[in-house]
């Protein structure tokens, strides 16, 4: 089912999972929710995150250096679930930590967790076959990226496989912030509408959402706004203890 956002635009929050640490990372989820966030993702740390720009990569680090692993993310997931019924929830990963758990045996845990929907980052529509099936089999939506270098047939086959929704990249490269919203993400969300519309699958932009003024231009064309990194960094130089006040400030902030 297409995760739903009850406002334009949504807020989907990324948050790196045990950066600082797992019980943090908690506190922050539900003060994101409480605060606006209509979906969270949990980002599952993985020691070579390719994708991702300096800010999240070192949260990923020290998470890993933590000990965090993919069991302890599905855990959050499972508490957070418990904590919110209500609130939209994404496992975001690499595709090797996946691998490592077995695709059918995580698939279920995910499920087991309260799961909506998961996005493995590097995993390619052309070759997820069995990925489907297994996400199918256990009632989760997945989410695929969509860059604006990709062609038509090719946004058309990431909509038919994406049934939570769809993330447009708003522009080429790695995670993090920027000025402006790029030129290329209105663009790419307009000719991802002619395959997603007819489905009903909603599109969310991220890569660079920062503050409200990008939340807002991201709302004139798109469902929701991914915002990642600007959490990250904040959480990054925040203390633990004063991190879910603060991040549940800039997403009302987000809001307002």
């Amino acid at each position: 089912m297409p995760i739903k956002f009850s406002r334009k635009p949504g807020i989907v929050a990324y948050l790196t999972a045990g950066d600082p640490d797992l019980e943090t990372t908690l506190a922050i989820a539900l003060a994101a929710i409480d605060n606006g966030a209509d979906v969270i993702e949990l980002g599952v740390p993985f020691s070579d995150p390719l994708a991702d720009g300096p800010v999240i990569q070192r949260a990923s680090e020290r998470a890993v250096a933590r000990g965090v692993r993919l069991a302890d993310v599905l855990e959050i997931a499972r508490q957070l679930r418990a904590a919110r019924p209500a609130c939209g929830l994404v496992i975001f990963s690499y595709l090797n930590p996946v691998l490592r758990m077995g695709m059918k045996q995580f698939c279920v845990a995910a499920r087991q967790a309260g799961a909506d929907g998961v996005l493995l980052t590097d995993m390619i529509v052309e070759e997820a076959d069995e990925y489907l099936a297994e996400m199918k089999t256990n009632g989760l939506a997945p989410v695929f990226l969509a860059a604006p270098t990709s062609p038509n047939a090719r946004l058309e086959a990431i909509a038919a496989a994406s049934k939570g929704f769809v993330y447009a990249i708003s522009r080429v490269g790695i995670t993090g912030t920027q000025q402006k919203v790029a030129g290329d993400a209105s663009e790419l969300v307009a000719r991802l509408r002619k395959f997603t519309e007819p489905l009903g699958i909603p599109i969310a932009v991220g890569f660079g959402i920062s503050n409200a003024e990008h939340v807002r231009a991201v709302g004139e064309f798109a469902d929701a706004a991914v915002v990642g990194s600007a959490l990250v960094a904040l959480i990054e130089k925040t203390s633990p203890q004063d991190a879910p006040v603060v991040v549940g400030q800039f997403i009302a902030g987000l809001r307002a």
